[in-house]
């Protein structure tokens, strides 16, 4: 990727960009890998702060250079239950200031406690545990679930609290914002107008109305290096270390009203929204079916991930009694780069023990797109995929330090901290509550080509060709035929 250029001041380069908003205090990049990297050229383009009022503080090098070019202060400090407060608290006690959790196994739980009571605002782009969390092999299943770190989190919820937004990058964060926008699509396609839902209720009621039957966050990242994986290499085009440890987690789904084929293996939770199930199996061993325009049908992992079940929750409409009467099937569906792939295929022969080396693809990618969408079945037009099919070549135009993986999350992020900054005082919130048109708009610049699929695709297709499976002919997008026995 195009680096920065010593010969002109970075400052001065910014000034073509607009201004989204201004921070009164201090920025602190909590994680410094290839989404802080990719993050910070878009801080300087678009808000009010001058780089000596940035502070990285990272448990590695990666990335220093990139930050002392520009005037950014770089801390070298791995954060602990031990040290996070001293390390942070001195940083984020200036009013007005915003924190960028861009890390892996550092506790966001822990430094949302920590912004709210020292009034900064806050963004994640998932929710992490402290370091061994989701592997934890002396805690249940369940509680090692994205649905159990969540719940935690929107337990912390109240309005008149500095913001923290939890769960904004790529997925989970902008493919909400896909969701809402395709149902629009589809109400104006199918009933021939299109009116925006103005509560979380009459969201529900639409998506009931056009009758989706599932939602798969769908994508197909086609990136290719000139440089192939090597034995013993886990090789990614984003953060190693945080797609291992969503990968040895659970797979997880929301559950809709219309399954009737109950998985072998699935678990229920016994407290929460009940939105969503996981399987006692981890979800980099658990292929689904699926579809993107660019591939067609895929065979993709049921990686969890927090939109799986907050986009369920959201759109779950329930009696009196408190029972569903509605809820979409939702699940991520992820067939990443063809060197991760073999890296997973690898990682499980060695039985889920992590490879010695570890390489995130940057310069050495060479050709593709991540396309990353939303696919909603089961309605009147069958299924239709609606989001992004960023190239690595249209994002190093784009932003530098970016590839195609990384500039969707970095775009994410900068427009969820614009409208933290904007409306500081409401306390933990999801992507679902935000105003997806006004983050779409934000958005879309750095996501081009944004489009939508209709496809005639079900997962029953050429099923029988070879070696029947079997099938439950009654529903195509029951998730017994979905997933890859």
């Amino acid at each position: 990727m195009a680096p920065f250029r010593r010969e002109a001041p970075y400052r001065s380069l910014m000034k073509q960009f607009e201004t989204l908003a201004k921070v009164n205090g201090r920025v602190v990049i909590v994680g410094f890998g290839l989404i802080g990297q990719g993050t910070l050229p878009l801080v300087l383009r678009h808000l009010d702060v001058p780089p000596e009022a940035i502070v990285i503080v990272s448990a590695d090098e990666s990335g220093r250079q990139q930050a002392e070019e520009i005037g950014v202060r770089f801390v070298l400090q791995p954060l602990n239950r031990e040290n996070y407060r001293s390390v942070l608290a001195p940083l984020l006690a200036e009013p007005g200031s915003l924190l960028l959790n861009l890390s892996v196994r550092v506790s966001s739980l822990a430094l949302i406690k920590l912004t709210q009571e020292l009034g900064a605002v806050y963004l994640d782009t998932c929710i992490e545990p402290w370091q061994g969390g989701y592997t934890d092999t002396t805690l249940p299943v369940r509680d090692r679930s994205n649905y159990s770190f969540r719940e935690r989190a929107i337990a912390m919820k109240a309005k008149g609290k500095p913001t923290a937004i939890i769960a904004h990058g790529a997925n989970p964060g902008l493919v909400s914002y896909f969701v809402k926008q395709a149902m629009l699509t589809l109400q104006s396609d199918i009933y021939g107008h299109s009116s925006v839902p103005q509560s979380r209720h009459e969201w529900a009621e639409l998506a009931q109305s056009l009758r989706i039957k599932t939602i798969h966050v769908a994508e197909r990242d086609t990136q290719l290096a000139n440089r192939p994986k090597e034995i013993g290499e886990f090789v990614n085009t984003w953060s190693v270390d945080g797609f291992i440890s969503e990968g040895l987690q659970p797979a997880e789904l929301g559950w809709g009203t219309h399954e009737i084929d109950w998985p072998t293996d699935g678990l229920r939770h016994e407290s929460g929204c009940q939105a969503a199930i996981c399987l006692n199996h981890p979800g980099a061993g658990t292929r689904v079916r699926t579809w993107t325009p660019t591939s067609g049908p895929i065979h993709a992992f049921l990686i969890t991930h927090h939109e799986a079940i907050s986009i369920a929750d959201y759109l779950s409409l329930k009696s009196e009694s408190g029972e569903p009467i509605y809820r979409p099937t939702c699940h991520y569906a992820y067939h990443p780069c063809n060197d991760a792939v073999l890296s997973l295929h690898e990682l499980a022969g060695r039985q889920w023990r992590e490879q010695p080396t570890f390489r995130v693809m940057r310069d050495e990618i060479v050709s593709g797109i991540d396309e990353l969408g939303v696919l909603l079945a089961g309605h009147d037009r069958n299924a239709y995929w609606y989001g992004s099919q960023l190239s690595i070549d249209v994002a190093r135009t784009l932003a530098p330090h970016n590839s195609a993986t990384s500039l969707q999350v970095s775009a994410a992020v900068l427009a969820g901290a614009v409208w933290a900054i904007n409306n500081p005082d409401q306390g933990v919130i999801e992507a679902e509550e935000i105003d997806h048109q006004w983050m779409l708009k934000m958005m879309k610049p750095y996501l081009s080509p944004v489009k939508g699929y209709y496809t005639d695709w079900t997962p029953l297709a050429d099923r029988e060709w070879i070696f029947p499976d079997p099938l439950n002919q009654s529903d195509p997008w029951l998730f017994s035929n979905i997933r890859v026995s």
